[in-house]
């Protein structure tokens, strides 16, 4: 069932959605090109964990800052604000897992098979909010404490 998708400067491949994990979880690979970085956000339904395939991911969650490398893995709980990026000069893939189902009902239905295209905002907005998640600020911004609940 493996889809890929660009997602806003990502490449995303389900390689499990709520389809084959009966809504228990989403296993996403996702490859982030060099320097490229999520805006600040949080998942207010679901877990997020990330496992490094290769390359280095630098995590803000919370008020936390740490860099994984090959192999190593981070738990993002539901609720708390975060930023992964691939900084530097290398690009860095890692498995995404999503529990309970719903990240990946996001990317299936906005992201793009062509990297240039521009993903349907409106759409985003929409799923989002209906998956419970919150954009808290633009893409280069770090989370602060002050957007945690």
């Amino acid at each position: 069932m493996m889809q890929y998708f660009w997602f806003f400067g990502s490449c995303l491949t389900i390689l499990a959605d709520h389809t084959t994990t009966g809504g228990q979880y989403d296993l996403i690979e996702g490859y982030f090109p060099p320097g490229s970085q999520t805006p600040p956000h949080r998942h207010t339904r679901y877990s997020e964990q990330l496992y490094v395939l290769e390359g280095e991911f630098t995590i803000w969650a919370g008020e936390q800052e740490l860099v994984l490398s090959t192999g190593e893995n981070f738990l993002i709980p539901a609720g708390t604000p975060h930023v992964v990026a691939a900084l530097g000069d290398q690009p860095a893939n890692g498995l995404m897992i999503a529990a309970p189902s719903a990240f990946a009902r996001l990317i299936a239905a906005v992201g793009t098979q062509n990297r240039t295209d521009i993903p349907n905002i409106e759409l985003f907005d929409r799923i989002s909010a209906d998956i419970g998640d919150e954009i808290l600020g633009s893409p280069g911004t770090l989370p602060s404490a002050s957007t945690e609940t």
